[in-house]
């Protein structure tokens, strides 16, 4: 719906709008809030939507939070400083990050992060150890990784 449609827009059309984009994919709260902005809605009716999204389970923060942690740990292989960064940007409950990290598997997590440096390592060309493995955990700790757990890897493998 264009912003012109949305004061003219029927209590009915916006709840079927936000169940669609709900459906559509996983949302935190805050997205919905931001998406309910462009209706011309009352405080109370903004209310009685978010009710019915959260008692309908179209909308639920904690399976946003793991859906979300799960994502961009396998996809974009980030660790967990920055998932945790990227859902506090979305303005989710610690409770709920917490829970998402909770679904990052430490054996799996330390694979991913051994299997990060080691593709960097081979594309790092300093000769220099000291400027080369700084490169390669600059690189790591930009994708979220622990910068402890970074350097334990590089120094027992590199």
């Amino acid at each position: 719906m264009s912003t012109s449609e949305s004061s003219s827009s029927s209590f009915a059309e916006v709840r079927g709008d936000l169940e669609r984009f709900c459906a559509y994919q996983e949302r935190a709260q805050f997205e919905v809030e931001q998406r309910l902005q462009k209706y011309d809605l009352d405080a109370e009716q903004s209310d009685e939507l978010m009710v019915h999204l959260i008692s309908n389970g179209f909308l639920n923060e904690e399976r946003f939070a793991r859906s979300f942690a799960r994502g961009k740990f396998r996809s974009n292989k980030w660790g967990r400083y920055k998932i945790r960064q990227a859902l506090k940007l979305k303005r989710v409950s610690e409770v709920c990050i917490n829970a998402g990290l909770s679904e990052i598997d430490d054996e799996e997590y330390y694979r991913v992060l051994t299997d990060l440096l080691e593709r960097k390592a081979a594309s790092v060309k300093d000769k220099n150890a000291f400027t080369r493995n700084r490169k390669i955990a600059n690189y790591a700790l930009q994708k979220g990784f622990e910068s402890d757990l970074v350097w334990d890897i590089l120094n027992s493998d590199h």
